[in-house]
């Protein structure tokens, strides 16, 4: 994959997918969620499952979904502390800290653009050490819209100096690459499979990541 590095100064990395593995993400939310919430209600695995699903279904996309407290009201469980139990299986994905140390071996300018609730976004950090390597970590919870939403864009823009045509955005969410394209982001890939035990993803009319190593040899020629 060859990207025109001359022309993108600042790169805006999603995290969950992007930098780490989803299947941490997937597997709390599919797995070990719906079996304490079964557990909770004394119900089967699977009409616990089927009960959550339209339950989600209905915040995706919204700041609500990606926000921790909202979950903990919602279902009156410990979400942070249930969350730190299964921490054992967030992971980087492979080549993402190496391409964070050779953005800034090249001189530019990362920043973290995340979903994550601080709350999750912390605990990540305490596994994974990416914040060395990044000029800024942003929570949409800062600006109180999710990355979908075109305000989220114009609040990243008002609070962080950056030129979007010049910028490279990589996220494994269609519709944020799209909000994101919309906004003027220069420079947009998705990402061929965000969960390593998951499948491969379409990702339609965006260019995919699929090895962290081929944008850091083009990166490395580059300089």
């Amino acid at each position: 994959m060859t990207l025109p590095w001359t022309a993108i100064d600042t790169v805006l990395l999603d995290m969950d997918g992007t930098l780490l593995d989803l299947h941490f993400d997937n597997h709390f939310w599919l797995e070990a969620l719906p079996a304490r919430y079964a557990e909770r209600h004394g119900l089967p695995l699977a009409r616990s499952k089927a009960l959550l699903a339209p339950v989600f279904a209905a915040q995706h996309g919204q700041l609500s979904w990606y926000c921790l407290d909202y979950w903990a009201r919602e279902l009156d469980l410990p979400i942070i502390e249930m969350k730190r139990e299964v921490a054992h299986l967030i992971a980087p994905r492979p080549g993402a800290l190496a391409f964070l140390q050779a953005l800034q071996r090249a001189g530019k300018r990362a920043l973290l653009v995340t979903n994550a609730h601080r709350d999750s976004l912390a605990i990540k950090l305490e596994r994974v050490e990416l914040a060395p390597w990044l000029e800024r970590l942003v929570s949409s919870h800062d600006y109180g819209f999710a990355k979908e939403d075109a305000r989220f864009w114009q609040a990243l823009r008002q609070d962080v100096d950056f030129e979007p045509a010049r910028s490279l955005f990589i996220d494994d969410s269609l519709p944020i690459l799209r909000a994101a394209r919309t906004f003027g982001i220069g420079h947009l890939l998705g990402v061929r499979r965000p969960d390593s035990r998951g499948t491969d993803k379409d990702t339609e009319e965006f260019a995919a990541l699929e090895d962290y190593r081929k944008l850091i040899e083009g990166l490395e020629g580059w300089v």
